[in-house]
C-alpha cells in the first residue's frame, strides 16, 4: 500500500486537533482569572449567558451552550449551592426550571468584566486574528451543529452507528439493566 493512502490520519491534516488544542490553552489561560473569581470555565459561560439573560431555563442554557440538561444540571447545582444563583420551577410548568442571578452572581459580573481583555493582553493574539477567526468558525460551527442534530435524530437502522451512543446518552449514565443503551 502507497504511503500517501494513509495522509487522513496524519495529525497535521486534522482540523479537529488545532481546535481541540486551541480550546485546552484557552480555557487553561482563563484558569488564574475565573480562580479569582472561584469559578470554573464551564460556569463562567453559563453565568455569561445569565448575565445576558437572567431568569433563564436549563434548556436555553443549555441551548446557547449547546450542552445537554446532563452535563448542565450540576453545574447549576453547584452555583446554586455556592450562592451565585437562585433556581427555581416556572409556575406554569414544574418541570421547567429557571434560573436566576443572586445579588453575589451579579457582583461577578462586575469583577469579570475585565477577564476578556486581560487574557488578550495576556497573549500575543491581536484583536483582529481574534475577530477573523471567529467569523470563520461561525458557519462552520452552524453546520456542525446542524449536523449533530440530523445525526441525534437518526431513526432506528439508519446511517447513524447505532453501535455509538450519543452524547446525550453517555452523559445520562448507564442504561437500565437488560435494554441496551
Amino acid at each position: 500500500m502507497p504511503e500517501d493512502q494513509f495522509d487522513a490520519l496524519k495529525l497535521d491534516n486534522q482540523i479537529c486537533f488545532p481546535l481541540y488544542a486551541a480550546s485546552r490553552l484557552i480555557v487553561q489561560a482563563y484558569r488564574p482569572y475565573l480562580e479569582r473569581l472561584g469559578v470554573t470555565y464551564l460556569q463562567y459561560l453559563t453565568l455569561m449567558v445569565l448575565w445576558e439573560n437572567d431568569g433563564s431555563t436549563v434548556s436555553e442554557i443549555g441551548d446557547r451552550l449547546m450542552l445537554d440538561s446532563g452535563t448542565l444540571t450540576p453545574v447549576l447545582k453547584r452555583l446554586a449551592t455556592d450562592g451565585v444563583i437562585k433556581r427555581r420551577r416556572s409556575g406554569d410548568d414544574d418541570r421547567v426550571v429557571q434560573n436566576w442571578l443572586t445579588a453575589r452572581g451579579r457582583t461577578l459580573k462586575t469583577r469579570a468584566v475585565d477577564i476578556p481583555t486581560q487574557l488578550l493582553c495576556s497573549t500575543t493574539v491581536e484583536l483582529d486574528e481574534v475577530s477573523r477567526l471567529k467569523s470563520a468558525l461561525a458557519p462552520v460551527l452552524d453546520k456542525l451543529v446542524g449536523a449533530a442534530r440530523r445525526t441525534s435524530r437518526a431513526p432506528h437502522g439508519s446511517t447513524r452507528d447505532d453501535r455509538a451512543p450519543t452524547v446525550r446518552a453517555r452523559r445520562a449514565g448507564p442504561a437500565p439493566r437488560g435494554r441496551a443503551p
